[in-house]
């Protein structure tokens, strides 16, 4: 393939330069977090994302959350803010999680998120194979979106950084389980906290690890 005038939208394996140049209209990326933590509720970010900042966002490395360290994904996540057309966080608490189980939940967080968006995106791009129900926007999802999708990709990381910074103010509510630490997930000395103290009321009683019922307990 012949390449011409390299430019730093060369990198077009990302969806906005390839499959989705000839869309009009606005794109959001939605993605979430905390999907297999056992602590918190599950967190998605929607994002638009206007032309201008494509460019600007791969030559800042931009990648999927997990992938990227703490500091360097909260310094993303503030340029991705300011760059951004409009971006919202949606969440499901613990206890919905536990009444309409962690697939439904995550779909509601995602949908909560583009609901709250004060710009109407022509479509969203939603991480994953599940689509959301009952959502007005056309919608397209991707599998491993966060690897292929500029906007998916910095919903994962704006998602990512908001969870992190609840987990840790609720860190220091509940400090028996190294919540800033682990982030609510199902670290070894997490899992041996639970043994120990038994669940909090932010932990998921759905989980099985967390279905510990102490010898004291009545």
């Amino acid at each position: 393939m012949v390449e011409t005038s390299p430019t730093p939208l060369e990198k077009s394996n990302w969806l906005e330069f390839s499959t989705l140049s000839g869309i009009p209209g606005l794109v959001a990326g939605v993605d979430e977090v905390g999907r297999g933590a056992l602590f918190g509720p599950v967190v998605a970010a929607a994002v638009i994302l206007p032309d201008h900042a494509l460019p600007i966002l791969i030559a800042a490395k931009i990648k999927d959350s997990k992938k990227l360290s703490s500091s360097r994904r909260t310094q993303l996540a503030q340029q991705i803010c300011e760059l951004a057309v409009d971006w919202k966080i949606g969440f499901a608490s613990t206890a919905e999680i536990d009444k309409i189980n962690i697939l439904q939940a995550t779909l509601l967080a995602m949908k909560r998120a583009v609901l709250k968006l004060k710009v109407q995106p022509a479509i969203c791009l939603i991480d994953g194979n599940q689509s959301i129900k009952d959502l007005l926007v056309p919608q397209q999802t991707i599998v491993k979106g966060d690897e292929r999708s500029l906007a998916i990709a910095s919903a994962s990381i704006v998602a990512k950084v908001w969870r992190d910074e609840l987990v840790m103010r609720l860190a220091l509510k509940y400090p028996m389980y190294n919540l800033e630490s682990n982030k609510g997930y199902g670290s070894q000395r997490h899992l041996l906290a639970l043994q120990q103290y038994g669940p909090s009321p932010l932990h998921r009683q759905s989980f099985r690890p967390c279905q510990i019922k102490l010898p004291n307990a009545e």
